[in-house]
């Protein structure tokens, strides 16, 4: 072989590894660019739609306070924790399952997330079931967001019970899709006893970023920042997990311990996500798919990318949401259904021709 052929061959591997880390930084930059336009849209979208000269208006009128700070600032920065928990929670669970179809709703969060939010709603029918006063005030001061928080974390804790833990993958799975089930047909059994909840369920299932105030958005940056750092410490645990269980395991990886914390984080990412905007849906599950497709790389850069994706999808959908048909809203769960369903038809249509 000659002197040639072998400098090409070794090559060839640093060209690839320059333009992994070549594509990896112009996705970081889209991102970064989604992120920053996307603020500004959302800060000048209110009641008329999206108009940057009432922007400059409220800038410079005394409302400013209560239009910008009060509401508009809160919600799209609401919409950027959001979709970053959710992307976060997404690229966990696809890391976690070996499946990119996974998401962060797979382990019954959803379902009992929405059985604790109907649950609130039905208190003041179940007063007259025997409910004591105690019990009803304790609902009254849990209020949406702490039930919507307990109930997501209760229904991973009911479907880690029933899997017995987090050791077998399939069970695991086969546990959640149980859990979601029968937690959501109690949902339905209890909306028929109270018809008034069904409205309130409705504008959770669909989420919102309506109500997310500045408390809401300390709480999410916390978590945010929290659960972000310990993915990242947990990286190479789920770069080890997709060479498979036995490879993992021969790397000397505790694999039930290490899948208890990972499922621990996505389950406490998803439900501080849903306690304040509700079920905002495919945010978790196309994040990390954008970001392999375009800028494949460890999980290290795929954890921070993925929750960064989720930012900028999340607060684009909630502008689209908010100026579509101004000054009327679209629930930003219906904006992010449509969009990340429809890449997903298209990405499945793509392969069927490749």
């Amino acid at each position: 072989m000659s002197h040639s052929a072998v400098g090409g061959a070794t090559a060839r591997p640093g060209l690839r590894m320059r333009g992994a880390a070549h594509a990896r930084r112009r996705l970081a930059g889209c991102i970064a660019l989604a992120l920053l336009v996307g603020l500004l849209a959302g800060l000048a979208t209110g009641a008329a739609g999206f108009s940057p000269r009432a922007l400059w208006a409220d800038l410079s009128g005394n409302d400013a306070s209560l239009l910008l700070w009060q509401i508009r600032a809160p919600r799209t920065l609401g919409a950027v924790f959001v979709g970053a928990l959710l992307g976060l929670a997404g690229a966990i669970a696809q890391g976690v399952f070996r499946n990119p179809l996974a998401d962060p709703y797979l382990l019954g969060s959803a379902a009992g997330a929405g059985l604790a939010v109907v649950l609130v709603l039905s208190a003041a029918t179940f007063a007259g079931a025997g409910l004591s006063l105690a019990t009803l005030a304790w609902i009254e001061r849990l209020g949406l967001v702490g039930a919507a928080f307990a109930g997501a974390l209760a229904g991973v804790s009911l479907t880690l019970m029933l899997a017995r833990g987090a050791v077998h993958t399939l069970r695991l799975l086969l546990a959640g899709v149980v859990v979601g089930v029968l937690l959501a047909a109690f949902s339905d059994l209890l909306t028929i006893v109270s018809p008034d909840a069904l409205r309130g369920k409705q504008a959770f299932m669909l989420g919102s970023t309506s109500f997310i105030g500045w408390g809401a958005l300390a709480l999410m940056a916390a978590g945010l920042l929290l659960l972000a750092a310990l993915a990242r410490r947990h990286a190479r645990a789920l770069d080890a997990l997709t060479l498979g269980e036995d490879s993992a395991a021969s790397l000397g990886l505790d694999l039930a311990r290490v899948r208890l914390m990972l499922v621990a984080m996505l389950s406490l990412a998803t439900a501080l996500a849903v306690a304040q905007a509700g079920l905002v849906a495919f945010v978790g599950l196309v994040a990390p798919h954008l970001v392999r497709r375009n800028a494949p790389g460890a999980h290290g850069w795929l954890l921070l990318a993925s929750a960064a994706m989720g930012a900028a999808l999340l607060l684009w959908a909630d502008v689209i949401a908010r100026a579509l048909i101004a000054p009327q809203e679209l629930p930003v769960g219906v904006v992010t259904a449509v969009l990340g369903g429809g890449y997903l038809v298209w990405l499945l249509k793509q392969r069927s021709v490749g």
